[in-house]
């Protein structure tokens, strides 16, 4: 098939290219470079361009694909507070111009990155995707808006689409090729292996009387190439016209903060600063997927569901080592 990735060129998308080119599909990577690296896209064919730049995006688009797959957002939840405007123009306003050129070139399947954060903070602990939608920050609701444009354009007219809502996503490539290389980055765990290599000056845990089994918060830890094996199966299922649906992209169960700490010293060999201060706003206790429906529909079934992989992959990723 041809697929166009937008946003290919970054963490999670260029995993999903390389599961795609594995597979046998040509592949091209619509990206700004913005905070993807040319690099990263392997063999795909890569155009260099904004999202928002309608002209040269429908003259890509109109060179018919299978598929689109759509990554292309920002993604940083305080920065989305401190820039809302940003963020609804990029991740909404950008997304409704790709759906406009989409439906005008009559492609015919969309596969929809999107977030934990749509649901906000909700009253249960496991989430399933029939849990109220209530995000707390811009980044959280452009993407909320984003679903909601995409669903009613296929309720509109022939469009089969899949959304996916991450939750939290860690790890790098096992062979140490690709890797999450945002400039700025704010994940614990890729944090946390760079305070142990002596990148950052330690390492704060926001937050240490939670009610949970440690006092810290708990989060449900997806290893990245799991989650873009997911995407090339949802794809499949729609390609092959499968109805459209929403999944829940997690393990089912959490690691807290404490935990990912001590698994990150352990990889390291050795203990690094680490230090607490007060909670941040709007960090719930506890968020963990609900993924049986991912798991039984699609028949989903993770490789690397164990903490410590997760972090051994994100370290050797930071140390530079690479295999094969």
């Amino acid at each position: 098939m041809r697929i166009l990735v937008t946003g290919g060129a970054g963490y999670i998308g260029s995993h999903v290219v390389h599961e795609l080119l594995t597979a046998g599909h040509a592949v091209t990577v619509y990206d700004n470079l913005s905070t993807g690296h040319e690099w990263a896209v392997g063999e795909a064919e890569l155009v260099v361009a904004e999202l928002g730049d309608r002209q040269t995006l429908a003259r890509v688009v109109a060179r018919g694909f299978d598929a689109v797959m759509h990554f292309a957002a920002h993604i940083v939840v305080p920065e989305s507070v401190a820039e809302p405007l940003k963020y609804y123009r990029n991740n909404t306003g950008n997304t409704l111009g790709l759906l406009e050129t989409v439906k005008a070139a009559g492609v015919p399947v969309f596969v929809f990155s999107s977030t934990a954060a749509v649901y906000g903070m909700p009253d249960v602990s496991l989430i399933d995707e029939q849990t109220p939608l209530a995000p707390i920050n811009p980044y959280g609701a452009s993407k909320m808006m984003s679903e909601r444009m995409l669903i009613d354009l296929a309720a509109a007219q022939s469009l089969r689409y899949g959304i996916l809502r991450y939750f939290n996503v860690a790890g790098a490539h096992p062979d140490g090729h690709i890797g999450q290389s945002t400039p700025v980055a704010t994940h614990l765990i890729k944090v946390a292996c760079q305070a142990a290599l002596g990148r950052r000056d330690g390492l704060a845990i926001f937050g240490s009387d939670y009610p949970t089994r440690d006092g810290t918060c708990i989060r449900d830890y997806i290893h990245v190439v799991d989650l873009a094996r997911a995407h090339v199966q949802l794809l499949d299922h729609l390609v092959a016209g499968g109805d459209s649906r929403i999944y829940n992209c997690g393990y089912g169960h959490g690691y807290t903060v404490r935990e990912v700490v001590d698994t990150v010293q352990r990889v390291h060999g050795q203990a690094f600063p680490v230090h607490e201060i007060d909670r941040r706003d709007g960090d719930p206790a506890a968020l963990v997927a609900d993924s049986t429906r991912l798991r039984t529909e699609l028949g989903w079934q993770p490789e690397y569901d164990d903490l410590e992989t997760i972090v051994r992959h994100a370290y050797r990723w930071e140390r530079g080592e690479r295999s094969g």
